[in-house]
């Protein structure tokens, strides 16, 4: 007994002498623009250029052909002050493009024009939840820059498509704030919902629409020093964002632990075997030689155009969430339902004011019913969400009493798989609710003398047993009893056997 004490109190002593580390991450997000042309170019953005036939949106600009002048998409530098401003940054007086020469194979013209010096807006935030709570992300700066092309390895060749080549893309850069991935991933999907609503792109990552970088390093817990760090490159869904980041912490942490040293290193994510794979040494700026962007002129920003883009500002996704708290009295998990989708909230404030439901009441409906019955319903039967003015009559009529709240769940379905109104399956169906004391008498009494087991246990004190009971009068009426006024009576009669 002595010696096991000894040994568990020689552990927790080494466990409390080993260093504890503190993971650092910061992220680089790219986004693609979706304007109707290119950043450059009047080639037409595409967001699901998969379905295209290679190479057929291309122009010698954005295939990078000698001699071709870019000019620059004024919408794609708007919708970008715009994220500047979303994103609480400071917008610069003056931005300018550069060139960012580095070799990529899908890269046309051998370097990409981005920005470096002077981007479009710096020091900004973004608070994102966290436990009961929120964190404030620094952002450093945001900018703009040209995608590349997608290259295809096929039977031993690689091929290249120029589709994508040259569509703009604002790049996100956030301080190194966050310390954990379930926080990088929390940032990057709150960042995601903020670029929807800007309309920036549709956020559809399985189309590419949304990359991500991260910078992982760790740092002895209390310490403030920035070590060499791993960049994991092109992740493009919060899974391999969570399972990279969290592999390459274990990863670095095991090294640390064995005293060997963590260089500076770019790596790849290879979701199949769940690990990252060494691709380069870690560039530095120096390496990228960026110089001004000789074919394009700096662009002035004016307060009065950053003002007039500050007025565009749609609701963000924040700001509406306070609101359908404060307005509508939502709790926060349905308001957090229903701003994750913006076109869902869209459809709840018309539902909303149409003046026919509170918006209590017609909350549950849409974030619990609707939303259950598009992931059980086949896509193919389901034509879209009933009309605003539908949904509102069927919750009305349920808070009218015509029909109680488990047939307004089924006529609910049908409605979604059919597109019928409420009021003409209801009368097709004869589902009204039976609210008559008469008829509910007759129908708890047969219940009970068909069930005089279940009546014995109710005379023995289970009382429970009414639950059962309440059933089967449901069951009997084909759940058009009225619960409240079956209830009463079936205790009632319950209680007549009592005495």
């Amino acid at each position: 007994m002595m010696v096991h004490l000894l040994l568990y109190r020689l552990e927790s002593e080494m466990e409390r002498s080993m260093p504890r580390y503190e993971p650092v991450i910061g992220l680089e997000i790219h986004a693609q623009i979706h304007t109707a042309s290119k950043m450059f170019c009047s080639c037409p953005v595409v967001e699901d250029t998969g379905t295209l036939s290679p190479n057929t949106y291309t122009c010698p600009i954005c295939a990078g052909f000698p001699g071709s002048l870019p000019t620059i998409n004024r919408r794609a530098v708007e919708l970008g002050i715009m994220t500047g401003l979303a994103l609480n940054c400071c917008i610069a007086p003056v931005t300018q493009f550069a060139r960012k020469s580095y070799y990529y194979p899908d890269l046309p013209k051998g370097y990409q024009i981005s920005q470096h010096a002077h981007p479009l807006a710096k020091d900004g935030y973004l608070d994102i939840p966290s436990g009961d709570g929120s964190l404030r992300i620094g952002i450093d700066n945001v900018h703009l820059e040209e995608d590349t092309g997608k290259l295809y390895h096929q039977e031993g060749r690689t091929l290249v498509d120029l589709n994508r080549a040259g569509v703009g893309l604002v790049e996100i850069v956030t301080l190194p704030e966050l310390h954990s991935a379930k926080d990088a991933s929390n940032f990057a999907a709150s960042l995601r919902l903020l670029l929807i609503y800007l309309g920036l792109n549709s956020g559809d990552m399985e189309k590419g629409v949304m990359r991500f970088e991260a910078s992982v390093s760790l740092r002895r817990e209390g310490s403030d020093e920035l070590n060499p760090r791993h960049e994991i490159k092109n992740l493009n869904s919060f899974r391999a964002l969570t399972r990279a980041v969290t592999y390459d912490i274990d990863r670095q942490t095991e090294a640390l632990e064995r005293g060997e040293q963590v260089s500076q290193q770019t790596l790849g994510w290879d979701e199949a075997r769940g690990k990252t794979v060494l691709q380069r040494g870690k560039e530095s700026a120096a390496d990228y030689r960026y110089f001004p962007e000789p074919d394009l002129l700096p662009i002035p920003i004016d307060r009065e155009w950053v003002d007039h883009l500050l007025r565009q500002l749609p609701e963000l996704p924040q700001a509406r969430r306070q609101r359908f708290i404060s307005e509508y009295g939502l709790g926060p998990s349905e308001a957090d339902v229903l701003v994750s989708d913006q076109s869902l909230a869209n459809y709840y404030e018309t539902v909303v004011g149409l003046g026919v439901v509170a918006p209590k009441e017609a909350a549950p409906w849409i974030v619990g019913d609707l939303l259950r019955l598009s992931k059980e319903i086949p896509l193919q039967s389901v034509s879209v969400y009933p009309p605003p003015e539908h949904l509102a009559d069927l919750i009305d009529l349920v808070q009218q009493g015509d029909i109680n709240v488990n047939t307004g769940r089924l006529v609910l379905e049908e409605m979604v798989s059919t597109g019928r109104e409420a009021s003409q399956i209801i009368r097709d169906g004869d589902l009204t609710q039976i609210s008559d004391e008469a008829t509910l008498r007759e129908v708890a009494s047969k219940v009970l003398a068909d069930h005089p087991r279940q009546v014995q246990e109710f005379l023995e004190g289970k009382h429970q047993v009414v639950d059962w009971l309440m059933g089967q009068v449901m069951k009997d009426t084909r759940d058009r009893a009225d619960p409240d006024v079956a209830r009463s009576i079936l205790l009632a009669e319950l209680q007549d056997q009592c005495e």
